[in-house]
């Protein structure tokens, strides 16, 4: 039953919320996170880049489903930025999933019948204070606390994007996501298609991820931050292909 796990059917859901935090870290120490058949999207030829994002999406189902068969799930994945070259030769930007959660044990079911995820359960607490907005989980350990503002939002401090429309280029989800079985050396290839996507700048007060602190990476510093709200999407059946 292992192909069922190869997405079998194209799914959609609409996004209420997006929110994706991408982090820069020195692209050696990312290498080894990722197999033998992508290699890393790279800034600047040195800084390589992990994100966290935390979605909220609505009436998740099988493309072509009605809503009312759908179901409301919060998903939280972390994920690298990475690049594969397909037999036509052509380069696709993309995703490398190193971890997935999620708010209820239904998506952990199905999620790891159709996808290669390894989805677990988890808490998720969304908290609302004013211009503060926090997301966070004690069976996880992450908390992340944005600000509602009306100024000007700034590039994180440190961040090696000089300007947020290079910071754009690197604000998740990218076109494609992938999956390598070293079995028999297949590249699984989802693509996602997406309608209206706008993503915002959001202003960080603070953050915590215990996952990303047990990777034991040096010199991290948070690149950018940005939000979509209520967009369509959906993602195509997976294809499969042959690396050499």
């Amino acid at each position: 039953m292992n192909f069922l796990k190869n997405h079998p059917f194209a799914v959609e859901a609409f996004f209420d919320s997006s929110l994706v935090l991408t982090f820069a870290v020195p692209k050696e120490q990312l290498q080894n996170f990722i197999p033998e058949c992508l290699e890393l999207d790279t800034f600047q030829d040195k800084w390589a880049f992990v994100a966290v994002a935390m979605v909220q999406t609505s009436a998740l189902r099988p493309k072509g489903f009605p809503n009312f068969l759908g179901n409301n799930f919060f998903l939280i994945g972390y994920r690298i930025f990475v690049r594969y070259t397909n037999n036509a030769g052509k380069r696709l930007r993309g995703l490398y999933i190193i971890k997935s959660e999620t708010d209820k044990k239904k998506m952990e079911f199905l999620g790891n019948i159709f996808t290669h995820y390894n989805y677990t359960t988890t808490d998720i607490q969304q908290i609302t204070n004013g211009n503060f907005r926090t997301i966070r989980s004690e069976q996880s350990k992450f908390e992340i606390t944005i600000e509602q503002t009306d100024n000007e939002i700034q590039i994180p401090e440190n961040s090696p994007f000089p300007e947020w429309k290079e910071a754009r280029k690197f604000a998740g989800p990218l076109p494609h996501t992938f999956t390598f079985n070293k079995t028999d050396k297949t590249v699984l290839i989802i693509e996602g298609v997406r309608q209206n996507w706008k993503p915002e700048p959001v202003k960080v007060n603070s953050y915590n991820f215990e996952f990303l602190n047990n990777l034991k990476l040096q010199n991290v510093v948070l690149a950018n931050a940005f939000e979509i709200k209520n967009v369509p999407y959906h993602w195509k059946k997976g294809r499969i292909e042959e690396w050499n």
